[in-house]
């Protein structure tokens, strides 16, 4: 009986763990699903935001990336960072299999431009 026993409270703690990494794993995705993108357009500019980790911190995100390819395109060619800084986020909630929530803020970083 003590082996039954020990082996349903493996069962428990490799759900937990498994439980665990899928919430990571929704996470991931979730953060890679929201890339840059490009909210107000004019004719010869516009504003590109996109999501960073504090830890990471704007200029290293790979959105940056992302966003700066946006801008080029948009202009067809050069263009000219006229305004950057830290705009509002969004917070997500998560769900986990055993009921838990987690709150996730996202942190956005917004470019103004203009063509040249």
């Amino acid at each position: 009986m003590s082996d039954l026993g020990h082996s349903h409270g493996y069962n428990k703690d490799r759900m937990k763990i498994w439980s665990s990494l899928a919430i990571l794993f929704v996470i991931a995705l979730a953060g890679c699903a929201d890339g840059a993108k490009l909210i107000q357009e004019r004719e010869d500019g516009g504003v590109v935001v996109y999501p960073f980790r504090g830890e990471q911190g704007s200029m290293l995100s790979s959105s940056r990336t992302d966003a700066l390819a946006l801008m080029k395109e948009k202009c067809g060619g050069p263009y000219t960072i006229v305004r950057e800084g830290e705009t509002k986020g969004r917070s997500r909630i998560f769900s986990s299999v055993e009921g838990a929530q987690e709150i996730v803020e996202e942190r956005r970083w917004g470019m103004q431009f203009q063509c040249k």
